[in-house]
C-alpha cells in the first residue's frame, strides 16, 4: 500500500486547488459573458424603445394638427432661415458699396409693408377672411410694436455701419436670451435649466466676440466706432426679444389664434407705423435727397444697382419678419427664438464667403459656443414639452 509523503500531499492539494480556481474563473468569465450579453441585449432593447417612443410621440404631434398647420410653420420657419441672412448680407453690402445713412437703410427695411396687404387681399376677395375690427387697445398695439420696430432698425442699421457681416449675426445671436427671458416675464413661457444655461452660453460667446474685436474691424472704422456698433447690436437684439414676446402676448389676448390671416393683418399695421415712424426720422434727417447723391455713386451699376439693393432688402426684410411672425402665431415665442438663432452660422459663413469677412480661432470658438448654447435651448425646451404633455 501506498502511503504518500506530505510534501506529494501538498502538491496534489496545491493541483487540485489550482484546478479548482481555474475552473472557477472559467465560470466567472462564462457568467460575466452572459451578463455582459444580457446588459448589452437590455442596452439595445432600451435604445430600441427609446426610438419607438420617439417615433410615436412625432407621429402623435404630427396627427394633433392639421396639415395646413405643418405647412405653413414650415414655410415661416423657411422665411426665417433665409430671409434674415439674405437682408443681414444687403445691409453689409449697402454700406460696402457706399452707402452711409442709417436712416435710408432704417427705411428701406420697413419700405415693403405694402407685401402682407397684397398678399391679404386676395382672402378678403375670396370671403376667406374678414378684417379684424380695429379697437383703441388694438390701434396701440400696432403703434407700439411699429416703433419698436423701428427704433430695432435703426440699431441693427448703426451695427452693420460698424460691424463685419459675420461678427454682427454672432452678435445678435443674443437675441436668444432676451427672447427667452422676455417670453418668461411677459409671454409666461417655461424656462428650465437647460434653458438658463443656453442664455449663459450665449452670453460667452459674445463676451468672446467683444475680446476679439481688434482682429476684424472693417477699414476705416475707428475703436469708438466699432464699440459704438457692439452695444447697439446688443441693444438691437435685446428688442428683438422684446417684439417677439410682446407680439405673441397680442396674439393670445388681443388678435386670439383665430386663422392665419391675423398674422398678415399684424404685419402690415405695424411695418405701416413702422414706416410712419421711420419715414418722420427720414425727413428730419434730409435723408430723401441723400438717396439721389448715394444711387449715384453707388458701385457696380451706379442708380440700377442701389435701386436693386434697396427693393430686395425691403422685400428679404418684410419676408424674414412675416415668418417671425408666423412662427409666433403658431408655435411661441420659444420656437422663433431658437430659429433666430440658427440664422447665426448661416449669416457667418455666407459673410465669409462674400464678403471675405475675417474668421478668427476666436470668432469660431464664439460660433461653437453658440451651436452649443442653441442646442442646449432645443433639449431644455423639449423636456418642458414634454414634462407639460405628462
Amino acid at each position: 500500500m501506498f502511503i504518500p509523503s506530505q510534501t506529494t500531499l501538498i502538491t496534489v492539494i496545491r493541483s487540485n486547488a489550482g484546478l479548482y480556481i481555474i475552473e472557477l474563473v472559467i465560470n466567472n468569465n462564462i457568467a460575466m459573458g452572459e451578463e455582459t450579453s444580457q446588459a448589452n441585449g437590455s442596452t439595445t432593447t432600451s435604445l430600441r424603445r427609446k426610438a419607438a417612443e420617439v417615433i410615436a410621440t412625432s407621429l402623435e404631434t404630427y396627427r394633433s394638427k392639421p396639415f395646413s398647420f405643418w405647412l405653413l410653420l414650415f414655410l415661416s420657419s423657411g422665411a426665417m432661415l433665409t430671409a434674415f441672412p439674405a437682408s443681414s448680407l444687403l445691409s453689409r453690402l449697402y454700406y460696402t458699396d457706399g452707402g452711409q445713412s442709417k436712416w435710408i437703410l432704417s427705411w428701406a427695411a420697413v419700405a415693403g409693408w405694402p407685401l402682407p396687404a397684397l398678399l391679404l387681399l386676395p382672402l378678403y376677395a375670396l370671403g376667406k377672411a374678414s378684417p379684424t375690427p380695429l379697437s383703441l387697445t388694438l390701434c396701440f398695439w400696432y403703434a407700439l410694436l411699429g416703433f419698436l420696430s423701428a427704433a430695432d432698425n435703426l440699431m441693427y442699421a448703426w451695427a452693420y455701419a460698424y460691424l463685419p457681416a459675420s461678427t454682427a449675426s454672432l452678435v445678435a445671436a443674443s437675441s436668444l436670451a432676451f427672447s427667452a427671458l422676455f417670453g418668461r416675464a411677459i409671454a409666461k413661457n417655461t424656462l428650465n435649466m437647460s434653458s438658463l444655461n443656453a442664455v449663459v452660453v450665449i452670453t460667452a460667446g459674445v463676451v468672446i466676440v467683444a475680446l476679439d474685436s481688434g482682429s476684424d474691424r472693417p477699414p476705416g472704422v475707428t475703436p469708438r466706432q466699432y464699440a459704438l456698433g457692439f452695444v447697439l447690436d446688443v441693444l438691437g437684439s435685446a428688442l428683438h426679444g422684446l417684439i417677439f414676446a410682446l407680439s405673441e402676448l397680442v396674439f393670445a389676448r388681443v388678435l386670439g389664434r383665430r386663422s392665419f390671416h391675423v398674422v398678415l393683418e399684424q404685419q402690415a399695421a405695424v411695418s405701416l407705423c413702422a414706416f410712419a415712424f421711420t419715414s418722420a426720422g427720414l425727413a428730419v434727417a434730409e435723408g430723401f435727397p441723400a438717396m439721389r447723391r448715394e444711387a449715384a455713386r453707388f458701385a457696380h451699376g451706379g442708380e440700377a444697382a442701389y435701386a436693386n439693393v434697396m427693393v430686395w432688402t425691403a422685400v428679404t426684410f418684410q419676408l424674414g419678419v412675416l415668418g417671425g411672425t408666423g412662427v409666433l402665431f403658431l408655435a411661441s415665442t420659444v420656437l422663433a427664438g431658437v430659429l433666430n438663432a440658427v440664422r447665426v452660422p448661416l449669416t457667418s459663413i455666407a459673410a465669409v464667403i462674400w464678403f471675405h469677412d475675417p474668421m478668427s480661432g476666436f470668432k469660431i470658438l464664439a460660433l461653437v459656443i453658440t451651436v452649443w448654447g442653441f442646442a442646449s435651448y432645443m433639449v431644455g425646451h423639449s423636456s418642458v414639452r414634454k414634462t407639460s404633455r405628462s
